[in-house]
């Protein structure tokens, strides 16, 4: 199949490159790995702004791991585009990239979003491929299985990293290369489909109990809630909703405790509630896509600017870093009192 026909099932791709383009010696970009599908070759495309020093903050944002899910990508591609304009001109954008480091991968897995599926090209859900197993059995199906790559929510085969998926290899190597170094990061995984809220899960998606960091992540959330008061995000651990094995993002942040432990590193997911779109266009259930995505221009010109503010929160919380990291001990408990109160019904 041409290229011209590639692009056209699959515009994102043409839309990231663009992108990348006008960025010129601004950022670094590497095609992370080449993915084969039929006749054609996709690339994973990695994207680094910012400072040469790894040990700077770092702001990490994916999107694309769920093919259905293309507005993640289109999220994450939007705020490329954004940045990609503000650093023509604004000093105070360039002064802060000049003290951290952001990273991108924006179509985690194109041969999925090609294909118009959850999965891989495998037929492996990349968000239950990681060797991570839930502390006690997750919803059937759902929580991830190894009966078929015919039905949804296929893990692949379980093992080590050799066994993984491409794609899911990529990223990982990735992050563990340019955000385990950050004495201080931050990844949002930008997904939709679930509720008709936008919620902001943290770890785990394997356990109900908390995170070793749920100190900070408690008083992030604190920052967040007193300076946009009206924000419209639910924040909670994802296994508040349900615990899947396989998380990419729990492996990854139980990797890097183990690596720098000194450091801090958050995954987030950005779970864009696509339940709302449907109640107002509920047609969209018969189209692939839309049960996923906005259909109509309008809504997807709100979801592209909506979550900018929280980006732009996230880098600047990066860089200011004393009112929610290296707390007091009295404080660290305090948070975590609370933070069970409200999560964990303790």
């Amino acid at each position: 199949m041409s290229t011209a026909i590639q692009n056209r099932k699959l515009p994102e791709l043409s839309t990231l490159e663009r992108v990348l383009k006008d960025f010129g010696a601004r950022a670094s970009v590497e095609v992370l790995a080449r993915v084969q599908h039929e006749d054609m070759e996709f690339p994973i495309h990695g994207v680094v702004l910012g400072s040469q020093d790894k040990s700077a903050p770092c702001l990490g944002l994916f999107g694309g791991v769920h093919g259905l899910e293309r507005i993640g990508s289109e999220v994450v591609i939007a705020f490329l585009r954004t940045i990609s304009e503000i650093l023509k001109w604004d000093v105070t954008w360039q002064e802060r990239l000049s003290r951290s480091r952001m990273v991108f991968v924006p179509i985690v897995n194109p041969v999925g979003m090609f294909r118009q599926r959850r999965s891989n090209g495998n037929g492996v859900d990349l968000m239950r491929n990681a060797p991570v197993e839930a502390d006690e059995p997750p919803w059937f199906l759902l929580g991830g299985h190894t009966f078929s790559p015919h039905l949804p929510w296929y893990r692949g085969r379980v093992g080590g990293e050799a066994e993984m998926e491409i794609e899911t290899r990529a990223v990982i190597d990735f992050v563990r290369r340019e955000m385990f170094p950050s004495r201080l990061s931050l990844a949002i995984d930008v997904h939709s489909g679930f509720g008709a809220v936008d919620r902001l899960w943290f770890p785990f998606a394997k356990s109900k109990k908390p995170p070793p960091h749920l100190a900070e992540v408690a008083a992030l959330k604190q920052l967040f809630d007193r300076s946009y008061p009206n924000h419209f995000y639910r924040i909670e651990p994802q296994a508040k909703q349900y615990t899947t094995h396989g998380d990419l993002w729990d492996y990854l942040y139980e990797q890097q405790m183990v690596a720098q432990p000194a450091h801090v590193f958050l995954p987030w997911t950005l779970e864009l509630g696509s339940w709302l779109w449907l109640k107002k266009s509920p047609g969209n259930l018969f189209s692939a896509l839309g049960a996923f995505n906005p259909v109509q221009p309008h809504r997807l010109q709100r979801i592209l600017r909506r979550h900018l503010t929280l980006f732009d929160f996230l880098h600047r919380v990066l860089l200011s870093p004393n009112g929610w990291t290296h707390l007091p001990e009295d404080r660290r408990q305090e948070l975590i009192l609370r933070a069970r109160e409200i999560w964990y019904d303790e």
